[in-house]
Order: C-alpha cells, then structure tokens, then sequence
C-alpha cells in the first residue's frame, strides 16, 4: 500500500516537473471528453477540437474536455478569446467526480472565463474560503458551500479587467497547497484559501459559447 502511494505521489510531481503546454494534439491525446448526450448519441459533433495549435470549445453539445492526468501546486497560464458572441466557459481545477453536479459538471473548482465575469470562482461539490465572504460570496438558501441550493459563486475583486471580444486575454491561475489565485489580464481577480481539495485534473468547459485557447502553460509550484 505504501509503494501504491509513493507512486501516485511521484506521478503528480512528475506531471508538474516542468514548464508545459497542455494543448492537446488533433486527438486531443492526455485528454478525455466527458459530454452527457453523447450517452444516447455516439456520432453527436464533438464539443472539442484542436486546428493550427488552438483548442476550441464550441459550446456546444454542452460538456467537458478533462486531463487525464491530476496535478497539484503550479501556475497554469491560459490565453483565451471569444472569437464570435460572447457567452461562458471555464477551467476547473482539482477536478475529480464526474457529473457531481446536475448530471455534468465534475467536482472542482470552477475558474470563471464568462464574459464579464472572468476571475469568479464557481464551487461545484468542492469549496474555498475568501476574505470578505458576506461581501463577495452570495449566500444560498442553504448557506454557502458546493452543493445545490448553497452559495456557490465568489464574485471577483474588480471589473473591467477583459480585453474586448476578439481579442486574446490572460488568466493566471496559481494552486499551491489549498490556495487558489487567479488574475485577469494582470490584474488580481481572486484569492482563495482553505480548499477542501489540493489536487485533482483540470478541465475546459463547454458551455454554450465558443471560446478558443492559444496557450495553457503549466509550471510547476
């Protein structure tokens, strides 16, 4: 049982070891979609491709591309543009559950790219901490947490940090131990701590919108 255990670990580390890129190739290799309505349709459009180097989220059919692999303490830098009409998208991290939440969406915790929002934290059967909760953090009808019916959205530190559509913005999302931080454009957008997940996969949404990557830079911590 030790000897499993040293290797989970040494496996998470080695993931980690090095600056990367996790763009994916054409087929889209260390990745895996999970899309609940391809249950029921094998040969439904994929949600997800890769072309000349970009990993493009269609939107639509709604659902999630997810590594393979877990990670824990890095810096992930990830570029990202509305090529057409605004709308939502996100990268999760300490993804682990499938579908823990309303039949799709993985436990993690959910770094917000929707348009207008970006640096939001979404808690989706995990949860984290910020400073000044009653301010930024609206509380459900059962309280705060990651479940439904709880506060599970931590609004951001500023507005106006988003480049206009079309153009490319930055998100820098730092995980160290049970800390998550993100900023926007160079501008810090959210501080969490006291996660009740430290390591886990990191995934891309589906959400409704297109949404296109140039670069998802993981740097170990």
């Amino acid at each position: 049982m030790k000897t499993a255990i040293t290797s989970v670990c040494f496996c998470l580390l080695a993931a980690c070891s090095s600056t990367r890129s996790l763009i994916p190739d054409a087929g889209l290799g260390g990745w895996h979609v999970d899309v609940p309505a391809a249950d029921d349709d094998p040969n439904i459009e994929p949600s997800f491709e890769v072309r000349d180097g970009v990993l493009i989220s269609r939107g639509n059919p709604q659902g999630h591309l997810i590594t393979d692999a877990d990670y824990r303490d890095y810096r992930l830098v990830v570029e990202w543009r509305w090529p057409g009409k605004p709308g939502n998208c996100g990268v999760l991290v300490h993804a682990s559950k499938p579908r823990r939440l309303y039949g799709m969406f993985p436990q993690s915790i959910e770094c917000q790219l929707h348009h207008q929002n970006a640096g939001d934290f979404w808690c989706i059967g995990e949860d984290i901490k910020v400073p000044d909760m009653e301010k930024r953090r609206p509380k459900g009808r059962l309280g705060w947490g990651g479940e439904e019916g709880q506060g599970r959205r931590i609004l951001n530190l500023a507005d106006g940090a988003e480049r206009p559509p079309g153009e490319w913005n930055e998100m820098v999302i730092e995980c160290r131990g049970r800390r998550i931080d993100i900023w926007v454009n160079g501008i810090r957008m959210n501080d969490g701590y006291d996660c009740t997940a430290d390591h886990g996969q990191i995934a891309i949404q589906a959400e409704g919108a297109r949404c296109e990557f140039r670069r998802l830079d993981l740097t170990a911590l």
